[in-house]
């Protein structure tokens, strides 16, 4: 589910970003001592052994023929030998991010500059990459895969089938959204062939966006989007030959419409695939080899839980691509919760034998590198504050504790984008009340070698102060939380306190980070205004606790964390200074679906709350999404579990004030949810303000002014129906 996060302060330089594109990570070296970066309208190099810069690229080398103004550098990519770079440019949108656009190829020896599929509509290139054997670039157009040689610009056209509907070497709006996947295809380490997922969307049922206002007569915009309950897009495994062009489909045992394969890379060699397959309940995964001539699929490794198993970019730094192999093939990392614990893994080829690499109470966040010539991995925990992260480093083997790699004295989040060798990484640090730091470091000593930005003073103290603390219900369930008062707050007075919830297994809110707390909506001054702001991370959450507090919410996604938010609310309105008869609540999407839960489960607690782009009615969300967390509704009382943990249910016991915002465009939790919120409101005459954005997407972002109206309207409606102020 798409996540709106409270975001004040942007930690990293997106052009520091490459892993994907849009890019993302650092464009490290090969040896992992340098990183290359677009700067100055061209591409350099940084060697950090010796803090020196070096251009590579000049910015007129990158001008074509025949214009005067050079390509902008979205994304660059440099060839094995590094004789070619690839040139991302002229990007445009794919639901979430620019994936489509154009690119050119330079030969760095003679700074010829060309562009790629001449011959096919502007800005229709995806994933664009080098041959392992450099004399090609492979891409998507169309939703068809190509292969074009760079030095006589031949296009070969891999697959003809492609159409809207029939997607080869990417994927549809519900695999992009719940499994990060957009890059759908990889060259065969020889360079011989290509291994694509081609994902037959034609028996999905379009839903249907309406545009009212960009022409006269209305026209509507589909959108190929699996409801709860409905079967999935069928999902194949091809090999392409180059040379012949004919694609040999691998035998994946199950029915294409009943499983998922989220990952897929080539196994260590040119001969064999290695998928990661999900059931439909999303609860069983394998790991399987698939034998690229016969298409004979082998299963190695599976793993099952009682309530959902995660797929690999979960832990891998949300990175979809990449297999993480050791011993020249013979071993890879995989991460499990099987003990009760996200930890680390070295499995065997076969999956025959498996070694526990990290032990303990507490949880892997994500792996951050793997140095198996020095035989560490890296990855990122916080086995003492769920709020907080670290970077450590532990022995492959196993043999070892873990080190603590980032500085003691700096209590809060660390990020890590660490060298292939283990030596360098790109550091980024805040918490709640030190602005974000970035800069690059030697990871062993802590050494900072360059700092990118140079914010003054190190702590903000003009910022609103943030509290950190546990509350325990009732029920002994004790939950982190933050809190920010008033100015000059009288501990003699009473004041409103305005909550601010998320509180389902996309995310978290109460994270000890700069901007992680207050309130990015308010058009004004929360603290000024005498508003107490809180956030508490309930059950279900995705904090770094174990596997039983993050999945005790399976099937009760809407029921359990919304009685975590209202007993901890029970025990806050205990507090001698808390006025019990303003408490507000608001969040977004999956935010905004608690926001109502708890205005209608616990009408006498929220006095007043803002929803924006709520899920009201669980079964119009996606498949992937819904069934992974609450199952699939293939009976009478799974599917009731779904209607019991709407909040449209429990709409007639609504009696506070009410504020409903949705966007009409949007593709993600559709305004058809809005819509039928508003008929059982309506229904029991429960009165309501709602605002809907025309032809608005899920981040409300579309529209000159939208922003400002938007936080507008939020702040006059708090401030009308929860006034601030001490009484």
């Amino acid at each position: 589910m798409y996540k709106i996060k409270i975001v004040l302060a942007v930690c990293v330089c997106l052009s520091f970003f490459a892993n994907a594109q849009p890019p993302r990570g650092v464009h490290w070296a090969e040896d992992g001592n340098s990183f290359y970066k677009a700067e100055d309208g061209g591409i350099v190099q940084y060697n950090l052994a010796s803090n020196t810069k070096i251009t590579l690229v000049a910015k007129d080398k990158l001008t074509p023929s025949g214009t005067d103004q050079p390509l902008t550098i979205r994304n660059f990519f440099f060839s094995g030998d590094g004789k070619r770079v690839l040139i991302y440019t002229n990007s445009k949108r794919v639901w979430r991010y620019d994936t489509r656009g154009d690119y050119w190829v330079l030969n760095t020896e003679n700074n010829k500059l060309k562009q790629l599929g001449v011959s096919l509509p502007p800005s229709s290139l995806m994933f664009a990459k080098f041959s392992p054997t450099e004399n090609k670039v492979a891409y998507v157009s169309g939703h068809n895969v190509y292969a074009e040689e760079i030095g006589s610009g031949k296009i070969t056209q891999l697959t003809k089938d492609g159409t809207d509907r029939l997607i080869n070497g990417t994927f549809d709006w519900a695999y992009e959204e719940e499994f990060g996947c957009r890059d759908g295809f990889r060259w065969s380490p020889d360079g011989k062939s290509i291994a694509y997922w081609q994902i037959d969307a034609t028996q999905i049922k379009n839903f249907l966006l309406i545009n009212n206002t960009d022409s006269i007569y209305s026209f509507t915009k589909p959108v190929e989007y699996p409801k709860v309950g409905e079967d999935p897009s069928s999902c194949k495994l091809g090999v392409v030959d180059i040379n012949s062009g004919i694609t040999k489909w691998m035998n994946v045992p199950g029915d294409t419409r009943q499983h998922y394969i989220p990952r897929m890379e080539w196994a260590a060699n040119s001969n064999e695939l290695v998928i990661q397959q999900l059931n439909r309940q999303q609860n069983e995964s394998k790991i399987m080899y698939c034998n690229a001539k016969t298409g004979a699929a082998n299963t190695v490794y599976t793993e099952t839980d009682k309530a959902w198993v995660d797929i690999k970019s979960r832990w891998d730094d949300d990175n979809p691509k990449g297999w993480d192999w050791l011993q020249q093939g013979n071993a890879f990392v995989w991460v499990s919760e099987k003990d009760g614990w996200r930890h680390i893994y070295t499995i065997s080829r076969d999956g025959k034998k498996e070694t526990l690499v990290t032990k303990g109470d507490y949880d892997v966040i994500s792996v951050n590198a793997i140095d198996e010539k020095n035989g560490y991995v890296y990855f990122s925990a916080s086995p003492d504050n769920a709020t907080q992260q670290y970077l450590y480093r532990i022995k492959l083997d196993g043999s070892s504790n873990k080190e603590i790699l980032s500085p003691a004295n700096e209590k809060g989040t660390h990020d890590y984008d660490v060298s292939p060798n283990g030596l360098y990484a790109l550091h980024n640090f805040s918490n709640a009340i030190t602005p974000p730091v970035n800069e690059w470091v030697n990871v062993s000593t802590g050494e900072v070698i360059k700092q990118n930005n140079t914010m003054a003073p190190p702590v903000n103290t003009s910022a609103p102060k943030v509290e950190f603390f546990k509350i325990t219900t009732k029920d002994n369930i004790t939950m982190d939380a933050w809190m920010i008062k008033p100015v000059n707050f009288d501990p003699s007075k009473k004041y409103p306190v305005v909550f601010y919830v998320y509180t389902e297994p996309a995310g978290q809110t109460v994270t000890d980070a700069y901007g992680a707390a207050g309130n990015f909506l308010y058009n004004g001054n929360m603290p000024a205004d005498g508003y107490i702001q809180i956030s508490v991370d309930g059950r279900g959450t995705p904090a770094p606790k174990g596997a039983a507090w993050r999945k005790c919410i399976y099937k009760q996604v809407g029921l359990l964390n919304v009685h975590d938010q209202a007993m901890a609310a029970k025990k806050i309105m205990e507090w001698p200074f808390v006025d019990t008869s303003r408490i507000a609540v608001w969040g977004w999407s999956g935010g905004g679906s608690t926001t109502l839960s708890l205005m209608f489960q616990f009408p006498g607690i929220y006095k007043t709350g803002i929803a924006i782009a709520p899920v009201a009615y669980r079964l119009c969300y996606d498949n992937i999404y819904e069934e992974r967390y609450m199952g699939v509704p293939s009976d009478t009382a799974t599917r009731n579990n779904y209607i019991k943990a709407s909040a449209l249910t429990y709409a007639k016991n609504l009696q506070g004030n009410l504020l409903v915002v949705h966007g009409t465009g949007d593709d993600n939790v559709h305004y058809q949810n809005t819509e039928m919120l508003v008929n059982e409101l309506v229904k029991y005459n429960k009165q309501f303000q709602m605002m809907s954005y025309p032809n608005r997407t899920h981040g409300l972002s579309e529209g000159e002014g939208t922003f400002l109206h938007l936080s507008t309207l939020y702040t006059n409606f708090l401030r009308e129906h929860c006034p601030g102020g001490g009484r």
